[in-house]
């Protein structure tokens, strides 16, 4: 049983997650015998929020599925939450689940398009620092209009599919260059890990500008949307009242890209290898020259697939998972694509992380249920009003970086609400706690992939261990951003908003 049980990850895993599920049962019995039953249940909930981090931040080791699962389900044996309460925390989020299923599908299908347009952004432009730049800009200004984790979607689509490219070469017995030497020699050792970083810090920069550009309207983030209803803003509205705090952390985050690329410090720096360059763009011309009519037709239905996914995103004609559905008929359709087993490979990306996000959900519905952040809204509500959006900012943006940025701002938003209607506060103090929960939630939760589930995303995809992307590596290269966003939107926040 022992050698089966979480199959081929360490012993030391396997020990580490038997001991959690031994160890909460004996406190589960235990802790109240020496403090009262709300402390205990309080305590040992906390105690599985450190568990189920720790089983992300071992993402590389064994997928969080099943370890992060088991503590799930334990949670709902011991009563820390139900499971009636755990479905409604999944149907409240539907649409994010929706948007896994079928926008990372529908990417899928447009997986040629991307890597012909990227493959040639990729060869044309020289600088590590404009493309860097190029990533970070997109990416926000994509994530503003459309959605944060649509966008992870395509960024994680390209890095898979330019790492095709480069193991294809790597693995052929073929000199694209021409030069004498086999391709896969040139393209091992250093090269290889230097190709890696090279991804790995497009990737990161690429997903930070996800948050840069969410943060700035009503529909960059689902918690944005719940923020903007409450208040009454529409779409112009919102981008205005947030403008003077995102805009300048978004100067402040895309000078920090230029800085870390210049630096070469947290991981970032790294060029395309010149040989690996070389190969990559004889490799694509020889790709062009051979493309089939077929294949051709293929890249004109993507196009105007990707510009009908853009315009019906924008317009919001529909819930996104929706729009993605539609995206899987049309180009399938066109594309003659109609076989049960050819559309199957394109939810395997998605359905996993769906499984885990749910998962994540039991653990919310478990903190929402043991009131685990009521003291510390108590608390800030309690402080002087000049000094509250300050300090709900940097509580929203602590509890985010540890729970779920979505949750903490239902919670604190439908609190500083019912003030707000039972007259404890002013209207122009309930627009001041909704900008600090909106920007808290939003920035200084860049710090850990569980914080945003763009970054849970990429973590747990399948590019992650393809590029050598761990937990630690990912809060490694996120520190001078959260570093960065988090301090400048503090500032900005204390100077608007006091």
């Amino acid at each position: 049983m022992f050698k089966y049980f979480l199959g081929s990850s360490p012993k030391w895993y396997k020990m580490t997650m038997i001991t959690f599920l031994v160890m909460n049962v004996v406190l589960y019995f235990g802790l109240p015998m020496v403090m009262d039953a709300h402390a205990a249940h309080s305590a040992l909930s906390w105690l599985f929020i450190g568990e189920f981090i720790f089983t992300l931040a071992m993402a590389l080791k064994c997928y969080p599925l099943q370890s992060g699962g088991l503590l799930a389900i334990q949670i709902v044996v011991l009563g820390l939450t139900s499971a009636k309460n755990a479905y409604n925390e999944v149907a409240q989020n539907l649409e994010v689940v929706l948007l896994l299923v079928f926008m990372v599908a529908g990417i899928y299908f447009m997986k040629p398009l991307l890597m012909f347009i990227f493959s040639k952004i990729f060869t044309k432009v020289k600088s590590k620092v404009i493309l860097s730049l190029l990533f970070v800009f997109l990416s926000a200004i994509l994530s503003a209009f459309l959605d944060a984790l649509t966008v992870t979607a395509v960024l994680i689509s390209v890095a898979v599919g330019f790492y095709g490219v480069y193991h294809k070469i790597h693995s052929s017995s073929i000199d694209h260059d021409h030069d004498g030497v086999l391709d896969r020699t040139q393209l091992s050792g250093d090269t290889l890990e230097q190709f890696r970083s090279f991804l790995r810090s497009l990737i990161m920069h690429g997903i930070v500008g996800t948050a840069l550009g969410g943060v700035c309207t009503l529909v960059g983030e689902p918690q944005n949307l719940l923020i903007g209803e409450r208040l009454g803003w529409d779409f112009v509205e919102f981008f205005l009242q947030m403008a003077p705090i995102t805009i300048p952390v978004l100067i402040c985050g895309m000078l920090t890209t230029v800085v870390l690329e210049l630096t070469g410090t947290f991981g970032f720096g790294a060029k395309l290898p010149k040989i690996a360059e070389e190969i990559i763009i004889s490799y694509t011309d020889e790709e062009d020259k051979k493309r089939s009519d077929r294949e051709k037709y293929g890249l004109w239905v993507q196009g105007v697939s990707a510009i009908l996914l853009i315009t019906g995103l924008a317009l919001h004609l529909a819930p996104v998972g929706m729009i993605g559905l539609a995206l899987i008929i049309v180009q399938t359709a066109f594309m003659g694509i109609i076989e049960e087993h050819a559309l199957g490979h394109s939810f395997e990306e998605a359905l996993p992380f769906t499984g885990l996000l749910v998962v994540f959900f039991v653990v919310v519905a478990m903190i929402h249920d043991q009131h685990l952040f009521s003291p510390i809204i108590a608390w800030a509500l309690s402080q002087d009003p000049a000094s509250q959006p300050g300090l709900f900012y940097v509580a929203n943006g602590v509890l985010s970086a540890i729970s779920d940025n979505v949750f903490v701002a239902t919670v604190y938003i439908g609190d500083v609400q019912q003030l707000f209607l039972n007259g404890d506060i002013s209207r122009e103090q309930f627009e001041k706690l909704a900008i600090a929960i909106n920007t808290g939630t939003n920035l200084p939760s860049v710090a850990t992939p569980n914080g945003q589930a763009a970054f849970l995303f990429l973590l747990t995809s399948s590019l992650a261990p393809l590029i050598n992307l761990s937990y630690g590596k990912m809060v490694k290269m996120a520190f001078p951003y959260t570093i960065v966003l988090g301090g400048v939107g503090y500032i900005m926040v204390k100077l608007v908003l006091s």
